[in-house]
């Protein structure tokens, strides 16, 4: 299998809390073992295990050395001097527990596929300045806190910082190149450069980044049609994004590159879900019917996705056209290989195609499906106020006027990346309320802790009722995800980001929480000061119950009927938001997650809870409407 590497710097929507990331989205590995090409993925957090273990490299430090790699000087790509066609599909390891890496990888190898695309995003991996994660499961919200930052450009804060993530990124990369005896066949500079395009000399600068650092295989950038002339580069080779395909799509592409290989490096099997809107599917002969046509015209295609996974955590981000929507943490996408790695009605259908395409080569046996497990109901008998739970919380921070929350002084000085901020300061009247858009994306306004209303991007003013003497006005702001892509992306501060006015005069002096809910937070919780049904909970609340599973753990997914909006841990890991308001309906909880016996369960909700957790054996990813 090919991996294609895609350095591209966009903010993560698919990828956690909708933090800015530089993505190696495609990376193409070919493998060979003595007897024949196989396929596998390339994750370069832990790249020399799965090449060794995986992809039939020699052991020993022995290296294969190859001349010519993956060429695209000819209206066919070439492979070590041989015609290669590229059958593709993406996948996010940081979207799949790894204890299922392999499976979905032989899945995909299953179904004829021979090369796989991925993306490093630069903020998982980076979380902080100077610190860098390359070893575990897996935000870039620091370089917020520059109110010049400028992303996607040459502006120096920005190179500064890709070129210090690069410099660790880069030499993982290097040895794992096909030319090299590695897989990886081709990187991507940038990913829809075009639709943002705001600096002529961005582009030339990453491509100098990746190559004075040692990466020598094809280059490559990918755009919608529209867009392919800014946001391609000399030296890489231009490729399309589309879900149906254009014939004068695919003139355009070669009258700006004639006499090169035409490849739709995504070719979008599906599309990603907001909350409030209906479930998006692509209905599979249209699909396999587009992929058809494209193999016709003798094109290579990667598929994106084959298999979505999920945005655990806050990872999923947020959509600013045509207007701000916040994505749901399911990445299913309609793919080939579901949410939870089961097959589809579209794998089959793909399987039977690229069956034509493989020179006669068997396909190995389809790997079985993983068992799904609805478990008993968990009750959750113990409330804890998030009131009671703040002493846990790193701070608080005092400050005369509202601060983001990347500027916040936590995380050595780095900032909050993700979840919610509690505001709070005090009035001595009643009266109008209002943000100015300076909410972002969605506040709880409370005053003495009880709840008066709700600031949102479409709900600017709040009437505060009148009361006697000092009172705590509370705001407790969510950040819903950040977009990320569009030419916004310098636009993506979170928490109070501007004054908040009380009968048009700004409030100050905040005492500031930070609520990013990381397993630290959540573990110390154990030693609250929990409170116990029939007790009545004030609302927002943390609750805590047990599941509890005999033998081995399998997939299930955790429906919450009767509960409002809020987030689920189990055993300390963050699952996802959950929102009455759908589409999705279920979290998808994998079985490596669970622990044979005993499995603490948490749910933050904000409004209104029901105390039962269901576990189901189906997803439920909501009403489904056909893509247009």
């Amino acid at each position: 299998m090919s991996i294609m590497c895609s350095f591209a710097l966009r903010y993560n929507s698919s990828a956690a809390a909708g933090v800015i990331r530089a993505s190696t989205s495609m990376v193409v590995l070919r493998i060979r073992n003595v007897l024949k090409r196989k396929c596998a993925l390339i994750c370069l957090s832990v790249a020399v295990v799965i090449t060794y273990r995986y992809l039939g490299i020699p052991r020993g430090g022995q290296r294969i050395t190859r001349k010519f790699g993956l060429s695209a000087n000819s209206s066919q790509f070439s492979l070590e001097g041989e015609p290669f066609r590229i059958l593709g599909g993406s996948i996010h390891y940081f979207r799949v527990p790894r204890a299922y890496w392999r499976d979905r990888l032989m899945k995909m190898k299953a179904c004829g596929i021979n090369t796989l695309s991925t993306c490093v995003p630069w903020s998982l991996h980076q979380p902080q300045r100077g610190v860098f994660n390359f070893h575990t499961q897996l935000d870039l919200d620091w370089l917020l806190q520059n109110d010049d930052m400028r992303v996607r450009t040459t502006y120096p804060g920005f190179t500064e910082a890709v070129n210090i993530f690069f410099d660790k990124l880069i030499p993982k990369v290097v040895p794992l190149q096909f030319k090299k005896g590695g897989p990886i066949i081709a990187v991507q500079v940038e990913n829809e450069y075009g639709s943002f395009a705001k600096d002529d000399a961005y582009m030339p600068f990453i491509k100098a980044a990746l190559q004075s650092r040692g990466i020598c295989e094809l280059l490559l950038t990918s755009d919608n049609h529209n867009t392919l002339k800014s946001g391609g580069v000399e030296g890489a080779m231009r490729s399309l994004k589309l879900q149906k395909l254009n014939q004068r799509d695919v003139q355009d592409l070669t009258i700006i590159r004639p006499n090169t290989p035409t490849m739709v490096m995504d070719y979008w099997t599906g599309w990603y879900d907001v909350w409030g809107d209906l479930h998006h599917v692509l209905p599979p002969e249209d699909m396999v019917s587009s992929v058809r046509e494209i193999l016709r015209h003798g094109m290579s295609v990667n598929l994106y996705m084959f298999h979505g996974g999920s945005s655990f955590g806050f990872m999923s981000g947020g959509q600013a056209e045509p207007s701000y929507k916040a994505l749901i943490p399911s990445y299913d996408y309609d793919a080939p290989l579901s949410e939870a790695g089961e097959y589809t009605q579209k794998y089959h259908l793909l399987r039977d195609l690229f069956s034509q395409f493989n020179r006669g080569e068997k396909f190995p046996d389809m790997p079985v499906v993983q068992h799904k497990e609805a478990y008993e109901p968990a009750i959750l008998y113990q409330h804890l106020s998030l009131w009671d739970a703040l002493r846990f919380t790193e701070g608080p921070y005092e400050s005369d006027m509202p601060v983001n929350m990347e500027k916040l002084p936590m995380n050595n000085r780095n900032g909050q990346s993700h979840g919610y901020t509690l505001y709070e300061t005090t009035i001595s009247s009643g009266g109008l309320l209002t943000s100015g858009d300076n909410v972002k994306d969605r506040a709880l306004v409370f005053v003495n802790k009880s709840y008066i209303g709700l600031f949102k991007r479409q709900n600017l003013e709040l009437a505060v009722p009148d009361g006697k003497g000092q009172r705590t006005l509370s705001l407790l702001v969510e950040n819903c995800g950040r977009v990320h892509r569009g030419r916004d992306l310098d636009k993506q501060r979170k928490g109070l980001v501007g004054d908040i006015l009380l009968n048009n005069i700004p409030l100050r002096k905040f005492t500031i929480y930070s609520l990013e809910m990381e397993p630290s937070f959540i573990y110390s919780l154990y030693q609250a000061p929990w409170k116990t049904l029939p007790e009545s909970p004030s609302f927002p609340c943390f609750f805590m119950g047990q599941l509890f599973v005999y033998g081995y753990p399998s997939d299930t997914f955790v429906k919450l009927p009767g509960w409002d909006k809020g987030v689920v841990f189990i055993n300390g890991i963050n699952l996802g938001r959950y929102w009455s308001i759908g589409p999705q309906q279920t979290l998808y909880l994998p079985g490596p997650f669970l622990n044979r016996g005993i499995n603490q369960i948490i749910v933050f909700e904000e409004q209104e809870g029901d105390y039962k957790v269901n576990f189901e054996d189906t997803a439920d990813l909501g009403m489904a409407a056909d893509i247009q």
